[in-house]
C-alpha cells in the first residue's frame, strides 16, 4: 500500500493574517485530486495547513503538493523535508503551471496546468512504478463526470468544507489575473445536474461557488439556480458586476439562497481600471448595480486592488468614501501583486519596478512587491492597511448599513470577523 500525503499548504504569515475571519471556506483542490486515488494502492491522507499541522514524524511514500505563488518558498522548503525524509514529491497549481523551470527543482514529478487528467495518470503511473518526472495536458479537460471530493478526509469545521465549483475560467483579460496564464483559455461549465448532486451531499446548510465568475454564462447560471433553489440551502459566489444588471439572474440567486456575491470593483477611478485592463467595469454603473443587488437581499463584497498606475495618495479615503457612500457591505482589499506571466508583471519587470524576487512577498495582503508609481511602497501598504481598520470600524459600519440595510445582522458579524483580524 503506498502511503499518499495531500498538503493544501498555507504560510505563517497568511494564517496569521487570515485567523479571525470567520468565512474561510477550504480550498477544494486537494480533496477533489484525494478522490481520484484508487484505494486499493493508495492510503490517503489529506492536510490543510491551515488548520493542521503538517505531520513530518509520519512515514510517507508520496507527497502532492499544491503551489500557489506566495506560498512557493514555503512549499519548497515542505518538499525539501520530506525528501530528506525519503518521500517522493510531486508538485502542481498555479506557479508550477507558471513557472515549471523553477518548479522542477524542488520535487521529483511536476503536473503542468489542468490535472484532471495529468493526476489521474500519473496515480497510475505511479502505481505501476513507472511515473513520469512531468505531465502536462496539451487539452481543455472535460469538466463532467467528476468525482465526489474527499471531503470525509479533511479535518476541518464541517461549515467551512462547504465549497464546490461549476465553472472554469473567465471571458474577460484584466491585466493583473494570471487565469489565463494557469488555465486553458476557454470557459467551460459543469453539467447542471452533477453540480447539484454535489451540493446534495454536502454536510453544510452553508458553501461557497469556488468559480472565478459563477455568472459568466448567464442562461447556465439561471439553469443551475433552479435545479439547487429546492435544496434550501445558504451560499456565496464571485461574480463579475457587470453581469449583475440582470433582474432574471438575481432574483433566480435570491430565491436560491445567495447570501452574498463577491464583485471585483477593484478601483472607483477610471484611470486606475483602465490600468488595470478592467474594462468591463464602469464607475458611472456601480450605483444602480449595488442597488439593485441590495434590492433583492444580498450583500456585496467587494474586490477591491491598490496600487495600479492611476493611484495616488488619495485613492484610500476616496475608496472608502465611496465605499460608505455606496452603502458596500463588505471588502476584500489586496495591493495589486504582480503574478509570474501576467501583463502587470511584465510591464512592471520592463520598466525595472519589480522589488524582489522574493515570491512570499506576493502575497497582496502583507507586502508590495514593486514600486508604484505615485507613491512609495511604503506609503501603499501603510494606506491599504489603514483603509482596512477604516472600513472595519463602527463608525464606518454604521454608514455603510444606513444605506445597505441588507442582512444587518449577518453583516455585523461578518464585519466582526474581519475588524478582529484587523
Amino acid at each position: 500500500m503506498i502511503k499518499l500525503l495531500l498538503i493544501q499548504p498555507e504560510n505563517r504569515e497568511i494564517k496569521r493574517f487570515r485567523r479571525w475571519q470567520f468565512n474561510n471556506f477550504s480550498q477544494i483542490t486537494i480533496p477533489y485530486l484525494a478522490a481520484y486515488a484508487d484505494e486499493r494502492y493508495f492510503e490517503i491522507r489529506l492536510v490543510d495547513e491551515y488548520g493542521e499541522r503538517i505531520p513530518f514524524k509520519r512515514k510517507f511514500d508520496l507527497v502532492a503538493i499544491t503551489v500557489n505563488t506566495p506560498n512557493a518558498p514555503h512549499c519548497y522548503e515542505l518538499s525539501a523535508e520530506f525528501r530528506k525524509r525519503g518521500a517522493k514529491v510531486v508538485m502542481g497549481g498555479p506557479h508550477v503551471t507558471l513557472l515549471p523551470e523553477e518548479a522542477r527543482a524542488h520535487c521529483d514529478y511536476l503536473l503542468i496546468g489542468e490535472s484532471e487528467r495529468t493526476w489521474r495518470q500519473f496515480l497510475e503511473d505511479y502505481a505501476a512504478g513507472k511515473p513520469r518526472s512531468e505531465y502536462t495536458d496539451d487539452q481543455p479537460p472535460t469538466l463532467a463526470t467528476l468525482p465526489l471530493p474527499r471531503w470525509d478526509l479533511l479535518k476541518r469545521n464541517r461549515v467551512m468544507k462547504g465549497a464546490v465549483f461549476a465553472t472554469r475560467g473567465c471571458p474577460y483579460h484584466c491585466r493583473y489575473c494570471n487565469l489565463k496564464q494557469i488555465y486553458h483559455n476557454v470557459f467551460r461549465t459543469r453539467p447542471v445536474a452533477e453540480v447539484a448532486a454535489e451540493i446534495r451531499v454536502m454536510k453544510s446548510k452553508f458553501f461557497v461557488f469556488w468559480d472565478d465568475n459563477l455568472f459568466a454564462d448567464k442562461e447556465y447560471a439561471k439553469e443551475l439556480l433552479r435545479a439547487i433553489a429546492p435544496l434550501k440551502l445558504k451560499w456565496a459566489a464571485q461574480v463579475t458586476l457587470r453581469d449583475c444588471a440582470d433582474e432574471e439572474l438575481l432574483a433566480a440567486a435570491r430565491s436560491a439562497g445567495c447570501l452574498y456575491l463577491f464583485v471585483g470593483v477593484e478601483s472607483f477611478s477610471e484611470q486606475s481600471l483602465e490600468s488595470a485592463g478592467k474594462a468591463i467595469n464602469r464607475v458611472a454603473d456601480y450605483k444602480p448595480l449595488i442597488d439593485g443587488i441590495h434590492r433583492h437581499g444580498i450583500m456585496i463584497q467587494a474586490g477591491i486592488v491598490f496600487g495600479f498606475d492611476g493611484d495616488r495618495k488619495d485613492v484610500f479615503d476616496n475608496t472608502l468614501a465611496a465605499c460608505e457612500a455606496l452603502g458596500i457591505d463588505g471588502v476584500t482589499v489586496s495591493v495589486l501583486t504582480p503574478f509570474p506571466k501576467t501583463p502587470v508583471y511584465e510591464q512592471l519587470k520592463a520598466e525595472g519596478r519589480l522589488l524582489t524576487g522574493d515570491w512570499s512577498r506576493y502575497n497582496s495582503k502583507t507586502a508590495v512587491a514593486f514600486q508604484p508609481k505615485h507613491m512609495s511602497a511604503a506609503e501603499l501598504l501603510a494606506g491599504y492597511v489603514r483603509f482596512r481598520r477604516q472600513f472595519y470600524s463602527l463608525g464606518s459600519f454604521v454608514r455603510r448599513m444606513r444605506v445597505s440595510r441588507t442582512n444587518i445582522a449577518l453583516n455585523f458579524v461578518i464585519n466582526l470577523g474581519y475588524r478582529l483580524g484587523v
